[in-house]
């Protein structure tokens, strides 16, 4: 029998000789691409390749795979296609789903398909070296913007003017039945031999220090992101809001040293100047100096200034030069403390345990959050003004903290 095995075996070289010939060879597949130059923390986006054939051939069963950076995209994956000819194009889209900032590259993308009867399979790669700026999320700062301008208008592009409201003289204006009695100027009134009222406008160009921590706690991922992603695009969405407002908006960033400080700048443009910088505070795996790092900013700042501090701690011990730091610090300055919910420890805390392992990691997990809780009633007590929200909710919640501060006149 082994005659027949001879023949089988000419028989399927044959087979397959014939498959590869009406294959589609790699040199006939053309590649085109679109991929943005600019990514945006947090903010997903897609790569774009088109695929077309020089060739009567087609291919059958496509697979693509696109080989990213891990340290900044989650690994997509493989995009299919059923079948290409020269009739038409075979496009494929490749989610982008970033996980930190920074520079990215985005190194090449494999091909393979199989013949018409399946019993060649064939292969390219392309060099793509495309290199993606990753910048904070700008994107979501705006559109959040819109949403709070839209449900409470106490900032805008005008300036709205409020009775009542603001510590600020604006101007006089002749007393009409229903204005607030409090408000007649006696000396004036006399003068034009008529009651004459003033009206009052909340005050501008306050000082707004948008203060990050850049520690090791602070690159920590929670929701996707590090924490100081959550951070920074909180303080983009308060800076807007902020200049938007009148105020002038300054940014320091600290950890083991001083990173970052730009002097605080008023007007629109400033946002763009705010944006850059932000895009410079890079993740640094250090201990944070708070001595170091609130001393120095406290000696930079000639005048009251509204400080929005963005960190993290973990115990009452940890905290203890951080508590001490920020003591000194809110003598002469207003602070808004801000740090994110951990909602994992929460999980933790609140669970059913089954074993005794997991009785043990709930006490632990509860004790730290008592700490915290500990934390936060002394900061209160010196007039630190604490927020903790989730990462989700921590730029609409501190937007919201920001304006009643403008409203209170606390600045």
């Amino acid at each position: 029998m082994w005659l027949f095995g001879i023949v089988y075996l000419f028989l399927v070289l044959l087979l397959v000789g014939i498959d590869f010939l009406n294959s589609l060879a790699p040199s006939r597949v053309t590649l085109s691409q679109n991929i943005t130059p600019l990514l945006y923390a947090g903010h997903e986006d897609y790569a774009y390749f088109s695929l077309s054939v020089g060739s009567r051939n087609k291919a059958y069963g496509l697979e693509a795979l696109i080989e990213v950076d891990d340290e900044y995209f989650v690994r997509p994956s493989v995009g299919t296609i059923n079948h290409l000819d020269r009739s038409q194009e075979g496009e494929i889209a490749f989610p982008l789903v970033v996980k930190r900032r920074g520079v990215a590259i985005i190194s090449r993308l494999c091909v393979r398909w199989y013949s018409p009867w399946g019993l060649v399979q064939r292969q390219t790669t392309w060099d793509l070296d495309h290199k993606v700026s990753i910048l904070p999320n700008v994107h979501a700062v705006k559109a959040a913007a819109l949403q709070i301008n839209s449900r409470d208008a106490f900032h805008g592009t005008k300036i709205q003017k409020h009775r009542g409201d603001g510590t600020e003289f604006d101007a006089l204006k002749e007393y009409v039945p229903g204005f607030d009695l409090r408000s007649i100027d006696w000396k004036h009134s006399a003068r034009h031999r008529k009651l004459v009222c003033k009206e009052f406008q909340v005050e501008r160009n306050h000082n707004v220090i948008l203060a990050f921590d850049t520690g090791h706690l602070m690159t920590r991922p929670l929701d996707g992101l590090p924490q100081l992603d959550h951070m920074i695009n909180a303080g983009l969405l308060l800076g807007f809001m902020a200049l938007r407002g009148g105020d002038r908006v300054g940014l320091y960033g600290f950890d083991a040293k001083v990173r970052m400080h730009a002097e605080p700048l008023g007007g629109n443009q400033a946002f763009n100047h705010l944006q850059s910088n932000c895009a410079k505070l890079d993740y640094q795996y250090n201990e944070t100096n708070f001595t170091l790092g609130l001393s120095n900013l406290m000696g930079k700042l000639q005048r009251r200034s509204l400080i929005v501090l963005y960190t993290d701690f973990v115990d009452t011990v940890t905290a203890e030069l951080m508590i001490e730091n920020v003591t000194r610090l809110a003598k002469r300055h207003l602070i808004i403390f801000v740090t994110l919910e951990d909602r994992e420890l929460a999980d933790v805390a609140n669970q059913r345990p089954s074993s005794i392992n997991e009785i043990a990691k709930s006490v632990v997990a509860d004790d730290f959050l008592r700490d915290r809780q500990v934390v936060f009633e002394r900061l209160r007590r010196l007039g630190v003004h604490c927020l903790q929200a989730p990462a989700a909710s921590v730029s609409a919640a501190l937007v919201e903290r920001y304006l009643e501060i403008k409203h209170q006149e606390l600045i």
